[in-house]
């Protein structure tokens, strides 16, 4: 693993064969969270009913929930953050092109 060069044709982990997981934003850390969340959902029911099979059914559905409140958590913060910076990028174009001139909003502000 670690002797491998940087510019090898490198699969990567892929998930039921569609997703990769290295190149899918949020993919990793969503799985992550959801075998964490798995495992303390199975435990916790494990330890309250001391049934097996229910407690397995519960670890799945929490990696399910914790998954999913993970994956759209992320994409959420990922879309709300490219807004963010489209706005400032073009506050910013704004500045470099309006600089000096009488439509400049900062020069304004200082003659009022």
């Amino acid at each position: 693993m670690a002797d491998q060069e940087p510019g090898s044709n490198n699969q990567g982990v892929k998930l039921l064969g569609i997703l990769d997981v290295g190149k899918t934003p949020c993919a990793r850390e969503a799985i992550l969270h959801g075998a964490g969340g798995s495992a303390v959902a199975g435990l916790v029911h494990f330890l309250a009913t001391s049934r097996v099979k229910r407690s397995f059914h519960a670890g799945m559905a929490g990696f399910m929930l914790t998954t999913l409140a993970s994956w759209f958590y992320c994409r959420y913060d990922n879309a709300r953050l490219r807004v963010q910076q489209r706005i400032i990028q073009e506050g910013i174009k704004n500045k470099v092109i309006y600089e000096g001139t009488s439509r400049d909003p900062t020069r304004q502000a200082k003659d009022q």
